[in-house]
């Protein structure tokens, strides 16, 4: 039975343990593989760091409070963060990376930085 590779489909020439015919046909291989995880994650690390610029930018000073209208209209996604942090008081606080939020009364937030990462 000859080996075929496993990308291309052609017949492979040489070492037994041989599964791709060169270097190209390997890459796109593992690309194929991979690709569809790669995207998943990427597509994710470019949202949060959007909203971490985001928060960085309308928050220069390490805290500020200011309305939900201002973080929708910088195009900020509420739905990816990476952590949270709890206090005592029940209230949670929503970081991405080191830039985070808290939801205050109405329609405010509070913006604050967590140096201590």
């Amino acid at each position: 039975m000859e080996k075929v590779c496993l990308s291309c489909g052609e017949k492979l020439i040489g070492r037994s343990d041989k599964k791709f015919c060169s270097d190209s046909c390997r890459n796109n291989y593992h690309h194929s593989q991979h690709g569809a995880q790669t995207n998943f994650m990427r597509n994710i690390n470019n949202i949060l760091r959007r909203n971490r610029a985001i928060l960085s930018s309308l928050n220069p000073n390490g805290k500020i409070s200011l309305r939900k209208s201002m973080l929708d209209k910088a195009g900020f996604n509420f739905r990816y963060f990476t952590h949270t942090y709890t206090t005592k008081e029940g209230k949670v606080y929503y970081f991405v990376y080191d830039q985070g939020y808290v939801k205050l009364e109405g329609d405010y937030f509070a913006l604050v930085c967590n140096t201590d990462i």
